[in-house]
C-alpha cells in the first residue's frame, strides 16, 4: 500500500472531514500513541498505520478496504491483531 492509497481509503471509509480529523488527532495506542500523520511521517508503513487505525476504530474487514480495493499483504513480522 502506498501512502496515496492510505489517504484515498481514509476518505472513502471515514469521509473527507472526519478522516482527516482522525488522522491528525487520534492517538494510536499500538503505535506508541502517535497519530496516523505522525506515524507516516516517522516512516511507518501505510498498511500498518491503516490496520491499526481501523482496529482502534472497530472498522470491520468488510468495510476496511472500501469498494474497489484489495487488501495488500502485511509487512513481515506484523500481525493484524
Amino acid at each position: 500500500m502506498k501512502e496515496r492509497e492510505f489517504w484515498q481509503l481514509l476518505e472513502e471509509v471515514f469521509g473527507r472531514g472526519y478522516g482527516k480529523s482522525l488522522a491528525r488527532d487520534q492517538g494510536l495506542s499500538r503505535l506508541g500513541g502517535m497519530t496516523a500523520v505522525e506515524a507516516l511521517a516517522a516512516g511507518e508503513q501505510p498498511r500498518v498505520v491503516w490496520n491499526v487505525l481501523c482496529d482502534q476504530m472497530d472498522v470491520p474487514d468488510s468495510r476496511r478496504w472500501g469498494d474497489d480495493h484489495v487488501a495488500p499483504p502485511l509487512p513481515v513480522g506484523f500481525s493484524d491483531r
